[in-house]
């Protein structure tokens, strides 16, 4: 996603401004490990206030993209910029200070301290006294109240008394993202926020996601298409470290591209549906893709929303059954263990 190209001024008018930078720009980033390429060459640019989601196959490059961005990795080559500023060799903190804010897959909070401290302690790293912590509790009463206030906001005003360790896993989701806003950044980057959530819990995190203010960047990785769906306006497809394409969800789920890299060349059909019976024998074992690249169920089933009613079971056959004599088909590929290195 970019941001508008500017209009030319007319005869006799003076030129306006020139159109804004991105709010989050990545040109041609490479990330190298030895003789692995996590990521190839990467360009995108992302407008301030947009919605921008990143999916992929395990093994795709998405975290390390990630890392790339919010300085967790340098870059082999290319370069990051942050509103037009170029950030590549800032580190972590320098970019959280000047607006860049980030969750991570494996959930970072403490565990032992309340809802309240946690969120009074993400408060307290903007001030100048971020280092100096021994001193009493109540000297810290103005945090207390803007951390209540930033809870309320989003629902968890009636579990700030509650230890960290005594929340559900959906709500210690929700908890990271309130701690990532606490540092009052212009662009979020979410690593799968509905990662291992139940049903409900992702409707929770959806609303959550959705009532974010509109001035704020999101960019988040995600496997789960149906929290896609209701919260980003644009997609990118990444697949073996390389930028596969971007475009609306519509446009991704009727990507013939997107059908191979998730269901195979083989399959023409609209994903999440069978193959026809009879069609051909299943893979061999060793054809069958390498978990590391298998994508998620919830990546596949959510693409599904854009199979076509041609495609339908015909009347009296069980959805999935096969002809007699026919192999059965190849079952779900293992998930992998990661986004790469």
């Amino acid at each position: 996603m970019t941001a508008g190209p500017g209009q030319s001024a007319g005869p006799g008018q003076s030129a306006g401004p020139g159109p804004a930078p991105p709010a989050l720009a990545a040109e041609h980033l490479c990330r190298r490990f030895r003789g692995l390429t996590a990521v190839a060459d990467v360009s995108l640019r992302v407008a301030p206030g947009a919605r921008f989601g990143i999916i992929g196959p395990n093994g795709a490059g998405k975290t390390t993209l990630f890392n790339l961005l919010s300085g967790e990795l340098r870059p082999t080559s290319g370069s990051v910029a942050l509103f037009g500023r170029d950030i590549t060799a800032l580190r972590p903190y320098r970019r959280v200070a000047l607006g860049l804010g980030r969750t991570f897959q494996i959930t970072r909070i403490f565990s032992d301290l309340t809802v309240l401290e946690n969120l009074t302690l993400a408060l307290h790293g903007l001030s100048r006294t971020k280092l100096s912590l021994l001193r009493p509790w109540r000297s810290y009463r103005g945090m207390t109240a803007e951390a209540a206030e930033l809870a309320a906001s989003f629902g968890l005003a009636q579990r700030l008394a509650a230890s960290a360790s005594d929340l559900s896993h959906g709500e210690v989701r929700e908890l990271e993202v309130l701690l990532a806003l606490a540092l009052k950044p212009k662009v979020l980057l979410l690593d799968e926020p509905a990662a291992g959530l139940s049903p409900a819990e992702r409707v929770d995190i959806r609303t959550l996601l959705t009532s974010l203010p509109a001035e704020l960047t999101l960019i988040m990785i995600e496997h789960d298409i149906d929290v896609l769906r209701g919260v980003v306006d644009s997609v990118a497809v990444l697949h073996l470290g390389a930028l596969v394409v971007q475009g609306s969800m519509r446009d991704i789920q009727n990507d013939e591209r997107v059908r191979e890299l998730y269901l195979g060349s083989a399959h023409s059909g609209p994903p999440g549906i069978s193959p026809p019976p009879g069609s051909g024998p299943a893979p061999e074992p060793s054809q069958a893709p390498e978990p590391s690249q298998a994508p998620e169920p919830s990546q596949a089933a959510g693409l599904s929303q854009a199979a076509d009613t041609s495609q339908a079971p015909k009347t009296g056959q069980a959805p999935g059954a096969s002809s007699p004599g026919a192999s059965p088909p190849p079952g779900p590929a293992s998930p992998g263990a990661g986004d790469g290195p």
